[in-house]
Formats: C-alpha cells, sequence, structure tokens
C-alpha cells in the first residue's frame, strides 16, 4: 500500500491584499478606457480572493522585464520555496533527508536546466542514488499527477519513500503590457507558492492510503488551458468555456472512476479539489453540491492564497491532513490541467 505520510507547504516572503493591490492596477491601467479599468476593478475586487503571496513586492510587480529578466526572477525566488517546502514536510514526517528514494518536482511557471530538485539533492544532502523525475507543461493538474507518478513508483517499489515538491511563481509571468481579458482574469486568480507531499510504501509508515488514481483526457481540447511562449514571456491562454466543459464531462470523469475503485459518490467523506478560480469553484460546487458534498476547505484556499497553480490542491490536501479524521473515511482529490485533462486520487483514511 502507498500512504500519504505528510504534507506541508511553503509561502513567499512578500504578500498584500485586494485591497492593498488595486492602487497599483489602477496605475497599471490608467491609460486605458474608463470603462475598462472599470470592468478590471470589478474583476480584481469580486474573484473571492482576499491576500496572496509573492516572490516580488508589489512595488516591484508593475515593472517591464524581458523574458530573461522574469525567469531569471523565477528561479532565484522558486529555490528557497521548494527547499523550504521539503523541509518542513520532513519535519512532519520526522524523516531525515536521506530517507528518500525518489524526488518529484512540478512547475509550469519557468524554466531551468537543471530543474530545482537538482539544487536541492545539493542544498539537504540528499542520497547520490535517489531517482529524480522533473516535471512541466502540467500546469495546475501537476500537483495530483506528481503524486500519481510518486504513488506507481513507490508500488513498484516496496519499502521506499518519496517526495513531490509543486513550486510555482504565476506572478513571475505577469505581462506589463497585455490587457486582454486572459492577462487580467490571470493576474486577478493567481499567487505564488510551494508545497511538499511526501509519501511511502514502507509498511511502518502511516497515513491515508492511495486506494485509486486515473487521469481523464479531453478530446480537442489543447487550446483551453496553457502558456503561449512570446519574446515578451509565457502569456497565458485559459479559455472561458473551461467551467463550462468541466460540467459537461462531469459524470464520465467521476462516476466511473469511482465504480472502478469499487465505491460511490456517497461514500466520498472528503473532496481535495485544486481551485482554479472563482467561475470554477462555483461549477464544481453546484455539481457536487447536488450529491451532498461541499468543497469548503477549496474555497477557503483560494480565499486566502488565490491559484498558485500545481501547488494549491496540497495546500488543499495539507488541511485535511492537519485534521482528525475517522478511519474508513474516504477522500477525493481531483485537479484539471492544460491537455485538458483532469486528475484523481481516491485516498482513505
Amino acid at each position: 500500500m502507498v500512504k500519504i505520510k505528510a504534507v506541508a507547504s511553503q509561502l513567499p516572503p512578500y504578500s498584500r491584499t485586494t485591497k492593498e493591490i488595486i492602487p497599483y492596477v489602477k496605475e497599471w491601467i490608467s491609460g486605458q478606457d474608463e470603462r475598462f479599468q472599470r470592468k478590471v476593478i470589478k474583476i480584481m475586487g469580486n474573484a473571492g480572493i482576499d491576500k496572496r503571496y509573492s516572490i516580488l513586492d508589489a512595488d516591484e510587480m508593475f515593472v517591464q522585464r524581458t523574458f530573461e529578466e522574469k525567469n531569471n526572477i523565477y528561479i532565484e525566488g522558486i529555490l528557497p520555496l521548494a527547499e523550504g517546502a521539503l523541509r518542513k514536510a520532513l519535519e512532519k514526517a520526522d524523516w531525515a533527508a536521506k530517507d528518500l528514494d525518489y524526488i518529484i518536482t512540478v512547475s509550469c511557471t519557468g524554466f531551468m536546466i537543471p530543474s530545482v530538485d537538482a539544487y536541492i539533492i545539493n542544498k539537504l544532502g540528499l542520497r547520490q542514488d535517489i531517482v529524480r523525475l522533473p516535471v512541466t507543461k502540467m500546469g495546475c493538474a501537476a500537483g495530483v499527477s506528481g503524486t500519481i507518478y510518486a504513488k506507481n513508483f513507490l508500488q513498484a517499489n516496496p519499502g521506499k519513500r518519496a517526495a513531490v515538491i509543486a513550486v510555482e511563481s504565476p506572478m513571475a509571468t505577469f505581462q506589463m503590457n497585455d490587457f486582454s481579458m486572459v492577462n487580467i482574469v490571470s493576474s486577478a486568480i493567481f499567487g505564488d507558492g510551494a508545497a511538499c507531499v511526501l509519501l511511502s510504501s514502507d509498511e511502518k509508515d502511516e497515513g491515508p492510503v492511495i486506494r485509486n488514481e486515473s487521469m481523464y483526457h479531453f478530446f480537442d481540447a489543447t487550446h483551453m488551458m496553457g502558456f503561449a511562449l512570446k519574446n515578451s514571456g509565457l502569456h497565458m491562454v485559459l479559455d472561458p468555456s473551461v467551467p463550462e466543459t468541466i460540467a459537461e464531462h462531469f459524470p464520465k470523469i467521476i462516476f466511473p472512476f469511482l465504480e472502478e475503485s469499487n465505491t460511490t459518490i456517497e461514500e466520498i467523506n472528503h473532496l481535495v479539489f485544486h481551485p482554479g478560480g472563482k467561475k470554477i469553484i462555483q461549477t464544481i460546487e453546484e455539481l457536487f453540491g447536488v450529491l451532498g458534498k461541499n468543497i469548503d476547505d477549496t474555497k477557503e484556499v483560494l480565499r486566502s492564497y488565490g491559484n498558485m497553480s500545481s501547488a494549491t490542491v496540497l495546500y488543499v490536501l495539507e488541511r485535511f491532513m492537519d485534521k482528525d479524521i475517522p478511519s474508513g473515511d474516504k477522500g477525493l482529490m481531483l485537479s484539471f490541467g492544460p491537455g485538458f485533462s483532469a486528475q484523481k486520487v481516491l485516498l482513505e483514511w
């Protein structure tokens, strides 16, 4: 059996409330049409986010930069976040750094070769024979994707331990000269952060068991979500039809997976859902609400931190790991990402 031993999060040094950010936004869009300005401020205020964190202070955010400069900021910012998340998780689990057999790092908001795991191996003194897997291009789904990859490795290798580190800086992708609705919406919902989940196939370790996992791929939907790589950096791609498409596919995403897992939606006690944004949350809340379920923890994570891409679902998972959950309870982890795809994990405490 593969179990989740511990989850820990790490926030960047800078934070601002939405109220504190709005004056900066007003200055940024001051040259635009007045109607457009009112619309932007309304979007920011209604995004359902009270506060967000960043590797850059607000005074440094609204500056024109090259792709190279943005990527260097990303590299410098995410390394301490990834390290901090792993150190916290190891402390929670009471593991030593050399106890790890496998390390997966997931990130989509910048580029670095060697990847962040190589630096962590040196910084924390991980074993020289540790197996590495850096994952990119999976977007918001990668927190669950990385957990699935770790589970499969551990299931094939009993008695081993793995770390999955999701670290993102969407703020480093901010486009100063892009006043499109996609850039406005992404600026309104995203924040920076990192999280680490530790998993084990060692029978001595305790924690919720991963009972099943699955990926569901939407055909002909590659246009719906991702990044466009341009000279000025990573430009967000976010189709407005995402919530509607999720709702359309919802029965095929959830019910066959639960049936395959020999369970039903009535037996699911906890929903560990990635908060993509207010509209996606509303869609998922309506779909699960009629089934008698809630995503209150998901909404609280979005309100407190914003969407931190791949790391966000692990912030939700951490909230459940820190609760006193009865033995036998089941949880469903769910996230969506570029492709377009849905990633699912079934947990049992």
